[in-house]
């Protein structure tokens, strides 16, 4: 568990996420303007579940002010092949250096290519579009951990 200050000065918690996260996160997911208009099937179905939570390194950002503790954002470090799905860079890099990864994929949607350009990946590739639930094709990004 690791605690920091959010970039509103609020102060958070980062900690490995508990099978009772999962329902929250699946509504964290799904209610994503990140998945707006056409990207709204990507995440139609998505769920992330006690299964997902326990077979990968999934972490929560949590408001370390509030009793709930309320989830702010996750991510989950996929260690095989290494592939971060959703986010919290600057953890996610030190978890996976940790793991002993010296880089990890993202496959991203059209909107947040420029984002991960900011946040410091490359631009490594295209995945295909998967129709029906991915009808579109989508940027493949990797960070660079060591």
């Amino acid at each position: 568990m690791s605690s920091r200050t959010s970039p509103i000065g609020r102060p958070i918690t980062i900690r490995r996420a508990v099978a009772r996260d999962a329902k929250r996160l699946t509504r964290l997911v799904r209610g994503s303007g990140a998945y707006a208009g056409e990207y709204a099937a990507a995440v139609a179905g998505y769920r992330v579940g006690p299964d997902y939570i326990e077979a990968h390194r999934v972490f929560v950002a949590v408001g370390a002010d509030d009793h709930g503790g309320r989830v702010l954002g996750f991510y989950s470090l996929v260690l095989a092949p290494p592939e971060l799905d959703l986010l919290l860079v600057a953890h996610m890099q030190s978890e996976a250096r940790a793991a002993g990864l010296d880089r990890v994929k993202v496959v991203s949607h059209r909107p947040a290519e420029g984002f991960y350009h900011r946040a410091g990946a490359v631009r490594i590739g295209t995945a295909l579009a998967n129709p029906p639930a991915v009808p579109w094709d989508r940027p493949e990004f990797e960070f660079r951990v060591s």
